[in-house]
């Protein structure tokens, strides 16, 4: 069972310590993976229909200019 962790504050607050300090806590690997899901989110609202994420492509050539 996951742990959820909450704050409760005025939206007008502009303390971010409790942001940091969690995502802080979550690592590296959690970060990636929420922002990886907030991209699909966002590719899904805007109607876009990638099978990979540019960032997720291998690369098909590569040479030096």
């Amino acid at each position: 069972m996951k742990k959820i962790v909450e704050k409760y504050q005025r939206i007008s607050g502009n303390d971010r310590s409790f942001d940091l300090s969690y995502w802080q806590a979550q690592g590296d690997r959690a970060i990636f993976e929420a922002v990886n899901e907030m991209l699909r989110d966002y590719m899904l609202l805007r109607g876009y229909h990638a099978d990979e994420f540019r960032i997720q492509r291998t690369i098909e050539s590569f040479r030096k200019t």
